[in-house]
């Protein structure tokens, strides 16, 4: 019989991951786009991946002054309430207008009078 043998010394995922997000990981790097020498594009890659207690360790914390991630964005809910009542009350107030018009009563106009011709003398 053959017998698995098991480096205590490996890594599962789960380690790797846990150390990474413990420590950070920097990735940087540059794309640059060039035609007969002359540059038309660079790009500029930086990417830090760590916890969330390590990126604040570090002085990252952009997420909480993001007014769409903390809550500060919510406004948009209330923003939505109140266009919605003001939306209703404007249905209303044309839906009155529309009732006042069709009871009122229509006046004709009499018809335009030509004037009459005189009769040509000879």
């Amino acid at each position: 019989m053959s017998e698995v043998i098991h480096n205590s010394n490996a890594s599962s995922l789960a380690d790797v991951l846990d150390r990474v997000l413990e420590k950070g990981v920097v990735i940087a790097g540059d794309i640059s786009i060039a035609l007969v020498g002359v540059e038309l594009l660079t790009i500029r890659l930086r990417l830090l991946v760590a916890s969330v207690d390590k990126a604040k360790e570090m002085g990252i914390c952009w997420w909480e002054t993001d007014p769409f991630l903390n809550g500060a964005g919510s406004n948009a809910k209330l923003e939505n309430e109140r266009l919605a009542s003001r939306v209703a009350e404007l249905e209303a107030q044309l839906a009155v207008a529309d009732e006042t018009q069709a009871n009122k009563p229509t006046l004709k106009k009499p018809a335009a009078r030509r004037p009459a011709r005189k009769a040509a003398r000879g």
